[in-house]
């Protein structure tokens, strides 16, 4: 009769992976790490149009950290992993909307402040989920519970003049019977122009501006400020009730939660659209400046959000909350944070390459 000793147990043969098994671990690995770096940390995108001129630049690709405000766990579960609305090139939806989770958001390192470069869900997008809505990029004038206005172009937050970007932009008229080289508009770094009667309309700073008016062929630089007496009917919150424009706009008080109301045509003119487009009430709408919530008018209401001014700092070029209203803070996506890499798509070969934005901070 044999006995067993107690000692090592056989090893069992291991099974050797066949190379195209190995592959695919090898890619649901990276898929789930990618996934999970995406969702909690940090996300790449890039700038398509000059809406942030020339703070940043359409062909900037940047970095933006989910972790500063705080990663929201996902609302729309079922979704094609690194897709955002459509199948890459396609108009093909990369999800269903069968299932919408309620949205939370992580701890976080801070809070939006002013001047943050801010990435968000396009808010106006209904036809998405809110997660799944278009991603814009702008810088936070207000948060919650400032007070916002326009005077001539210059932002006020709380009655005090507000803090303008470096290179902030505005639309000037430049004055000349001559046709301007293209040379020209790159030596000043005008992206933007366009030639009309009896000069150019462009896009630049100030102080390019100035510079302009230096050269000889260059009979005046003028600024082009939309007067306080020419509403634009595209403005928000309602154009018929208070006729500003993006130049002249406010003054405002931005939403905070908590936040109550003693509603009166005045007010519903001014927060009713961001009630019922916003604050999660499937049965919410306006009725001759009266808020219906369920059938039932409403008196009295407090918002159930903080939320967020933004504008673009290209401020004649930009579609922002001038037009379209509050950023909400669950639309809140994160904070750029700085820019890995810039293409200019006028230039050719390695001319395209911007080496000098190259790792440069966002601020």
């Amino acid at each position: 009769m044999k006995l067993k000793f107690f000692g090592k147990k056989e090893e069992k043969e291991q099974v050797k992976k066949s190379p195209l098994r190995e592959w695919l671990d090898a890619i649901v690995f990276a898929v789930v790490a990618a996934t999970l770096i995406r969702w909690i940390f940090m996300e790449a995108f890039t700038i398509p149009t000059p809406s942030m001129e020339k703070s940043l630049l359409v062909g900037d690709f940047l970095f933006v950290s989910k972790v500063s405000y705080g990663a929201r766990t996902p609302a729309t579960p079922l979704q094609i992993p690194l897709t955002h609305a459509k199948i890459w090139g396609t108009d093909v939806p990369s999800y269903l909307d069968w299932i919408q989770l309620p949205q939370y958001r992580l701890p976080a390192f801070s809070e939006v402040e002013r001047n943050d470069v801010v990435v968000f869900n396009y808010p106006p997008e209904f036809e998405h989920p809110v997660d799944l809505k278009t991603h814009y990029i702008k810088r936070c004038i207000g948060i919650h519970g400032d007070v916002v206005e326009v005077r001539e172009g210059q932002v006020y937050v709380n009655g005090e003049k507000g803090e303008n970007p470096e290179l902030m932009q505005y639309r000037y008229f430049i004055k000349t019977d001559q046709r301007i080289n293209d040379r020209v508009f790159a030596k000043y770094e005008i992206s933007e122009h366009n030639q009309l009667q009896g000069g150019y309309l462009v896009h630049t700073t100030p102080a390019t501006a100035e510079l302009l008016k230096a050269e000889p062929f260059i009979e005046d630089v003028i600024s082009t400020l939309m007067p306080s007496d020419q509403p634009n009917p595209r403005i928000f919150p309602d154009a018929n009730y208070f006729p500003w424009n993006a130049d002249n706009w406010g003054p405002l008080e931005i939403p905070y939660e908590g936040m109550k109301l003693q509603l009166n045509d005045t007010l519903v003119a001014k927060y009713g659209s961001t009630i019922v487009d916003y604050e999660g009430h499937k049965n919410a709408e306006v009725k001759d400046y009266r808020l219906y919530i369920d059938g039932q008018e409403v008196t009295d209401y407090t918002f159930g959000q903080d939320y967020y001014f933004m504008m673009g700092d290209n401020r004649h070029n930009s579609e922002d909350s001038r037009f379209w209203g509050f950023v909400p803070a669950d639309h809140v996506v994160g904070e750029a944070a700085f820019i890995w890499l810039s293409l200019d798509a006028q230039e050719s070969f390695l001319n395209k390459i911007r080496w000098r934005r190259f790792f440069n901070l966002i601020d």
